[in-house]
């Protein structure tokens, strides 16, 4: 019986050992790929643009020749905590600029209405939009009701708005991002700003788990966008310092859902930003830094513990990578289909990672213990050093772009924080797809949303 059991390791082991070292080489040429366009690109920029051109930034940015008023849609749902700072802050930031705030609350959530019925009543440029339903329903129903009350506001004022803007409760918003939009939107069906996640407090496992964030997305809103719009694929919206031409977004309108978005969707605005490309709309990914050199950027706390981690990336993966698979299909050419590839393979990510940590664990089994060992396939040798060498560059690029953003500590902390990352993948993936089989079996998705925080301006960094 401890032979078979000894033999079931080994051959278990080394079956986790190739699925995962394949699996790991083609992500890792994959990520190798978009590292290699980003670096020719950026090279042929500042070779060619840059040096005949100084780079542009909102002290010189020109005023929009057709500008506009701006809907801001922010949908919130038990955000007591955070709503109020929030508008007080975006208020003073945007100080007399042309748009209206549009808050979307339910009518059992009085802790919330409480606190954003004065601001509203003190302020014109904030209205307050009640969802007829219950909440929790999800994001996107919440998105329609704001978007039924700035009809019914374009209906009073005599005019339409120019653009729609999509923040979260807890966003600490630029000063400079309403004129921005004012002049992309002119070009652009869509523009997306870069969104940096805030260094994270408390204990160093609560800010492990919050700065994981700070690296996923100072790559992701440092590269990857912006490789994606150099090769002419959708901008998938963040949710956040998003903004959609009023017009553009209105192609999107459902009178059966009420509005441009679609309830039954857990990433509606992903799929908004994929939807214009797919009806010829043009995106754009901005990044351009304010009269003092700072990025015009939207910054929030992301979640800080484990639980709350999981729970938001499973509902990111349940979007993007399961449901979007029947949801979006596969429009588009080549790089397209690239693009949604990469959106969609997170939870085949998870299941690569599960398979090397698990030959892992057996591998060290297999030193303390008379496993037998069966052989390799003659290539597996430069399989292997193919995966450790784009392992080890993956970690240098990430490294790089957040010591880029955040400073050169943080950057070698991403080294680490990438086995908390890959745990909370993996958690995300399983939670992931019980909800997405619990989905098909009819149980309705709901707004899985978790707690926010908004910053001490005064005190936090």
């Amino acid at each position: 019986m401890g032979d078979l059991l000894l033999a079931i390791i080994s051959a278990l082991h080394r079956e986790c050992l190739l699925f995962a070292a394949a699996g790991l080489a083609i992500g890792g040429i994959d990520d190798f790929l978009v590292d290699l366009l980003y670096l020719c690109r950026k090279a042929w920029r500042d070779m060619t643009i840059y040096t005949r051109h100084p780079r542009m930034t909102t002290a010189t940015l020109p005023a929009s020749p057709n500008s506009g008023s701006i809907a801001i849609f922010i949908p919130a749902w038990r955000e007591a905590d955070v709503i109020g700072p929030m508008l007080r802050n975006a208020l003073a930031s945007w100080r007399d600029g042309d748009y209206r705030i549009f808050v979307g609350v339910y009518p059992n959530d009085p802790d919330t209405i409480d606190i954003v019925t004065p601001i509203a009543q003190g302020d014109p440029r904030v209205v307050l939009g009640v969802n007829p339903r219950h909440g929790p329903s999800t994001k996107a129903d919440c998105l329609n009701v704001l978007w039924r009350a700035m009809l019914a506001n374009e209906t009073e004022q005599g005019h339409p708005y120019k653009a729609i803007l999509l923040h979260d409760a807890e966003d600490v918003v630029h000063a400079d991002e309403i004129r921005l939009f004012d002049f992309m939107i002119d070009r652009f069906d869509m523009v997306q700003l870069p969104v940096l996640p805030l260094i994270g407090y408390g204990g160093w496992w609560s800010r492990a788990i919050a700065n994981h964030y700070c690296d996923e997305f100072a790559e992701s809103h440092g590269k990857g966008l912006t490789v994606r719009e150099a090769l002419g694929a959708s901008i998938p919206s963040a949710g956040v310092a998003c903004a959609f031409e009023r017009n553009m977004l209105g192609r999107l309108f459902d009178p059966r859902r009420g509005g441009p978005f679609d309830p039954s969707s857990l990433t509606e605005d992903y799929e908004a930003g994929l939807q214009i490309r797919d009806m010829g709309g043009r995106g754009a990914f901005v990044r351009m830094r304010d009269r003092s050199g700072e990025l015009v950027a939207t910054r929030e706390y992301f979640p800080d513990s484990f639980k709350a981690a999981v729970q938001q990336k499973a509902r990111w993966m349940v979007g993007i990578s399961l449901a979007g698979w029947d949801r979006m299909g596969w429009q588009g050419g080549p790089a397209e289909w690239w693009m949604r590839i990469r959106d969609r393979r997170a939870t085949m990510a998870a299941l690569v990672l599960c398979a090397a940590y698990l030959a892992l664990i057996l591998g060290a089994i297999g030193l303390f213990a008379p496993v037998p060992t069966l052989p390799m396939p003659p290539l597996i040798d430069g399989l292997f050093f193919l995966t450790f060498a784009l392992m080890l560059w993956r970690l240098a690029m990430r490294a790089i772009f957040v010591g880029r953003a955040y400073g050169w500590r943080y950057g070698l902390g991403s080294i680490p924080r990438t086995v908390i990352a890959n745990g909370i993948a993996m958690m995300a993936a399983r939670r992931a797809l019980s909800l997405y089989i619990r989905s098909l079996l009819g149980t309705p998705l709901v707004w899985d949303k978790t707690q926010h925080r908004f910053p001490d301006l005064k005190t936090d960094p």
